[in-house]
């Protein structure tokens, strides 16, 4: 069904969800966003009160217009100028305060044209969405941006279990002498060790990860971008890793994947399901550990840690965890070498990254199960065509149904960074403006 599109529900307010609302409303269209709580703008990312937490981008490309690289910057001039350096790494705080001051303005240039709604989403209909309290809110279509989910692997079964990290308060029951145990050994481990440590923490922790791959590092200056060899972007996934290598060594690889980095997008949509899967399968963790870096300082005291044996990284795979009312045991497999003794301490603190399963969310799974959306076939999420759109499970596009941010992961691979972020914002207004002056049909 095709037709006009008066007003948006926007299912979750953080920075995809605040943006666009933004942009919709700068488009003449209303949105309702519907945030679980009132911190609009923000999610879990830039929620963050601790000031060691900083952007893992340079300022000069946190933008959150995509015609106005420097937005971001000037606001840093004009409202935290200690931070205004465009090749720096500002606090996520701080950035949080430029998209609800983003948020805020449009808001006050467009009346009327956004409503902020507190409530949780407990299913999509065909005139908009339910709340988990009785209410309604009616739209012509609906666009979901809900972020990352807490992760999965080591939930529940006892107090012990840090399960969801980001939860308001979650590390503070951890003592400043305390041995910690984490599962996964990226972004969020080092967003959690940073954490403990601003609150006085003085102890040592133990991460295990599949291969035990920590997060690289930015270089100290921008790295310019290498552009990429028809070697790279052509044939098969073995000759595409040896054209890298090459050039990795010849130029470095932080040029190699900041060449990269403009057309990722397209590489993933232009290779087939069995590429695809290798990828997951066996690339992308070194993917992830080049392309999504640390600022300089967050790394150089990540090696602190190492080098003080603060830190100690293993590779292997989980067999067991238990816990008692002392301490937390995890039994493991080493990923090369004859079998270890298991791992010991006071807490587990679970690492290991999203847990995303539209088939199990309350929310995508009616979707699911009535045909109005497929997974695609790797069932990393739902699955899109190139604005957005979710599929049905006929493969026809739903012009009142969009996905936009880390949840449509399958279908662009690369939507958790605000430069990727505000490029599918753009997509997505655009095809629904162009949805709204269509004819009924």
């Amino acid at each position: 069904m095709a037709g006009r599109i008066d007003r948006v529900a926007v299912v979750g307010g953080g920075f995809s969800g605040a943006m666009l609302a933004a942009r919709l409303a700068e488009a003449g269209i209303a949105s309702t966003l519907i945030n679980r709580t009132p911190d609009f703008g923000l999610g879990v990312a830039y929620s963050t009160p601790f000031e060691g937490h900083l952007l893992n981008v340079r300022a000069s490309r946190m933008s959150a217009l995509a015609d106005q690289p420097d937005h971001f910057v000037r606001w840093l001039e004009a409202n935290a100028p200690e931070f205004a350096d465009p090749d720096g790494f500002a606090p996520r705080r701080v950035f949080g305060r430029y998209v609800q001051a983003r948020f805020a303005g449009v808001e006050a240039r467009h009346p009327g044209l956004i409503k902020r709604v507190v409530g949780e989403v407990t299913g999509v209909e065909a005139d908009g969405v339910a709340l988990s309290d009785g209410r309604r809110i009616e739209a012509d279509a609906v666009v979901l941006t809900t972020g990352n989910p807490a992760p999965k692997t080591a939930s529940g079964g006892s107090d012990r279990i840090l399960s969801d990290p980001w939860a308001p308060g979650a590390l503070e029951v951890i003592g400043a002498e305390d041995a910690v145990l984490i599962v996964g050994t990226g972004l969020t481990m080092v967003d959690m060790l940073l954490s403990l440590e601003g609150g006085g923490w003085r102890g040592r922790a133990t991460a295990l990860s599949r291969r035990g791959l920590l997060p690289r590092s930015h270089g100290e200056r921008p790295d310019p971008a290498e552009t990429p060899t028809p070697e790279l972007l052509n044939g098969a996934l073995s000759a595409r890793m040896k054209a890298a290598r090459r050039i990795a060594e010849q130029t470095g690889w932080r040029e190699m994947m900041e060449g990269l980095r403009p057309i990722t997008a397209d590489l993933w949509t232009g290779v087939d399901i069995a590429t695809r899967s290798r990828v997951v399968r066996h690339l992308r963790p070194w993917w992830d550990v080049h392309r999504h870096r640390l600022a300089p300082q967050v790394g150089a005291h990540l090696d602190g840690l190492l080098a003080d044996g603060r830190l100690a990284v293993v590779s292997g795979r989980v067999k067991s965890i238990t816990a008692d009312a002392e301490s937390v045991r995890l039994d493991w497999r080493p990923r090369q070498g004859p079998a270890r003794p298991p791992l010991t301490a006071r807490w587990l603190i679970d690492c290991t990254g999203p847990g995303h399963a539209p088939e199990a969310d309350p929310v995508t799974a009616p979707l699911l199960i009535s045909g109005r959306a497929r997974l695609d076939p790797l069932r990393l999420g739902l699955e899109l065509d190139a604005s957005g759109r979710v599929l049905a499970a006929d493969g026809s596009p739903d012009p009142r149904l969009f996905v936009l941010g880390p949840p449509a992961r399958a279908a662009f691979w690369e939507t958790i960074a605000v430069p990727d972020i505000r490029k599918r914002i753009e997509n997505v207004v655009t095809r629904i403006v162009d949805d709204r002056s269509a004819p009924a049909t």
